[in-house]
């Protein structure tokens, strides 16, 4: 029964007829296939739901996090360092996407084009912090008021 349920898992049929070239042409036509990014991310968070006031208690232990583990590689301006600038980030992303790469970056920069894409620029591989999913919400409502103060709009993406 185990080897069933493996030869199942691993998406085996039980027909050993069809030819390995076959096989390899569907492999490569998926691999060729341009894989959609899903503007959510990849991770738990799948909704959001973000206040039109900005909370403060949240602010302020969202920037205890970035000053304690994001801000000697990510910047509050749209300066690269290691990784991006935060300056314009939830236009430009959605709050979910925002909050997955924060505690799923390890799939997220595996799995997700966009994060694919900003490592390809970056050439570093943020580092897993092991922040909570409400780490990152702290982390997220930080980003809205950076957003508001530096160039007066948020929340764009979520729109």
């Amino acid at each position: 029964m185990f080897a069933f349920t493996f030869l199942l898992a691993c998406g085996g049929d039980g027909d050993s007829s069809k030819s390995s070239s076959a096989k390899s042409s569907k492999d490569a036509q998926s691999e060729a296939a341009p894989v959609e990014a899903n503007p959510k991310g990849i991770g738990e968070v799948k909704n959001v739901d973000l206040d039109e006031e900005i909370k403060v208690s949240m602010v302020f232990e969202g920037k205890q996090i970035y000053e304690m583990k994001c801000a000697s590689c990510h910047k509050l301006t749209d300066k690269r360092v290691v990784g991006p600038g935060f300056q314009g980030v939830t236009n430009r992303r959605t709050p979910e996407w925002i909050m997955n790469m924060i505690t799923n970056v390890d799939v997220m920069l595996e799995e997700d084009p966009v994060a694919r894409k900003l490592l390809e620029e970056c050439l570093t591989r943020m580092p897993n912090q092991g922040l909570s999913v409400g780490d990152a919400r702290d982390v997220l409502e930080f980003l809205r008021q950076n957003d508001e103060s530096r160039i007066g709009k948020r929340d764009r993406a979520a729109q």
